[in-house]
């Protein structure tokens, strides 16, 4: 059974969700309504608008966890074992020539069921 500041929290974070549905709703239609302001005006607003809506979405719950997913991410990441070059170059041509030969494969296949199927046909 939920406690009285679970379920708080849970409406507030329902609250939270709808400032940052309204931010986003609000550049959307901003940005049609000043269609004929430069650019860089717009532009500017609609990320100034973005990072209002990213900070008040990452006071959620949600927005928490999606935040340490993305360090979580990004440690692992730095795990990861880069190829060099040479193994690129060399798993490239190794794929390209692959996909050459099975493309020569399969159109010499469809050739050959093409000239059944016009023989049995005439």
């Amino acid at each position: 059974m939920e406690s009285k500041a679970d379920s708080s929290a849970s409406r507030l974070d329902v609250l939270k969700w709808l400032v940052v549905f309204v931010l986003v709703a609000a550049g959307v239609a901003g940005n049609q309504y000043f269609n004929a302001e430069s650019l860089l005006y717009r532009v500017l607003a609609l990320v100034a608008l973005g990072l209002v809506a990213a900070f008040v979405a990452l006071q959620t719950d949600r927005g928490r966890r999606f935040a340490t997913l993305l360090k979580e991410a990004r440690v692992e990441i730095r795990k990861v074992v880069w190829p060099t070059r040479p193994e690129l170059v060399q798993t490239t041509v190794i794929v390209l020539v692959f996909v050459l030969v099975v493309s020569l494969i399969l159109w010499g296949m469809d050739s050959l069921i093409s000239w059944l199927v016009a023989g049995f046909i005439g």
